[in-house]
């Protein structure tokens, strides 16, 4: 499969954009020709977002020690500013390391994410304002 694979990368080259390949239709990566299927938009989502979570820990070792709640809370806050827009929150940090989730919460909403995602933001937010210190 190895050898398969490697010969299918080297035929088709690859792309990070997406373009029309030779008979018009648009294609993305190794070839792939899109739309992507369901299954294939869920692994890259998952495939993301685990590279995200390691980024997460490597540029904010506090990360690892958060409740699990907290930790989906800013991995899908990652998910959707990438890794170092999240970072920005710097309140919001100090109020997670402080253990005071309520704050940490209300400094989500303190912020131009906010304005332009509400829901999403008022829904992270609520789940934020509920984790327990474990």
């Amino acid at each position: 499969m190895n050898t398969l694979i490697s010969r299918i990368k080297e035929h088709e080259g690859f792309v990070n954009v997406v373009y029309k390949d030779s008979l018009g239709f648009d294609t993305i990566g190794f070839g792939t020709k899109m739309p992507l299927t369901r299954s294939e938009a869920e692994m890259i989502l998952e495939s993301r977002l685990n590279n995200m979570v390691e980024e997460l820990k490597m540029k904010e070792p506090f990360f690892k020690l958060l409740p699990d709640e907290a930790k989906d809370v800013i991995s899908e806050m990652a998910y959707q500013m990438g890794v170092n827009g999240v970072l920005k929150f710097k309140k919001m940090w100090i109020a997670m390391k402080l253990g005071n989730y309520k704050k940490a919460a209300t400094e989500m909403l303190d912020s131009t994410w906010h304005t332009q995602t509400p829901y999403r933001a008022e829904k992270l937010a609520n789940i934020m304002e509920q984790v327990q210190w474990q």
